[in-house]
């Protein structure tokens, strides 16, 4: 009888899969659109010269202190040193219209704990854009250690 509980015990912690908790991000993607323009495959129009169209795009910066709480925060270059702070240049940022960007990237640090970047999360996704409508298209980079 012990033998057959030790057997069920082994079998049901090798076949436990839990569920990933962290890659339930629900986000709203913008649709897919084709880069060419056209039917044609790309490089096929000799002709053109015309430089591809940039993609404008803000960068924040969110590194981990020792104990994997957000230490360091940056818009592009410049730092910033809060959450408050970081609240109020993304407001100036989105908040004037000559300044329109495709994308937010967000750089996270390796060692950041998951809730420390869903305040990131949280703050970005909060913010309007100029034409009224919430930031929606953000994307997730491991920032480079160093």
């Amino acid at each position: 009888m012990l033998d057959m509980a030790f057997q069920l015990l082994a079998f049901f912690i090798l076949t436990f899969r839990p569920a990933p908790l962290e890659g339930q991000i629900s986000l709203r993607l913008p649709p897919p659109q084709p880069i060419t323009g056209g039917a044609q495959p790309a490089g096929a129009d000799t002709s053109n010269t015309a430089l591809p169209k940039g993609v404008n795009t803000l960068t924040i910066s969110v590194f981990p202190d020792q104990a994997g709480d957000i230490g360091a925060l940056g818009v592009g270059e410049a730092p910033v040193a809060s959450l408050r702070e970081l609240d109020a240049k993304l407001k100036e940022v989105f908040g004037d219209p000559s300044n329109p960007f495709d994308q937010v990237i967000i750089q996270v640090g390796q060692t950041l704990r998951y809730d420390a970047l869903m305040e990131v999360v949280d703050l970005c996704t909060r913010q309007k854009l100029p034409g009224g409508q919430k930031l929606s298209k953000l994307s997730f980079v491991e920032a480079p250690s160093g």
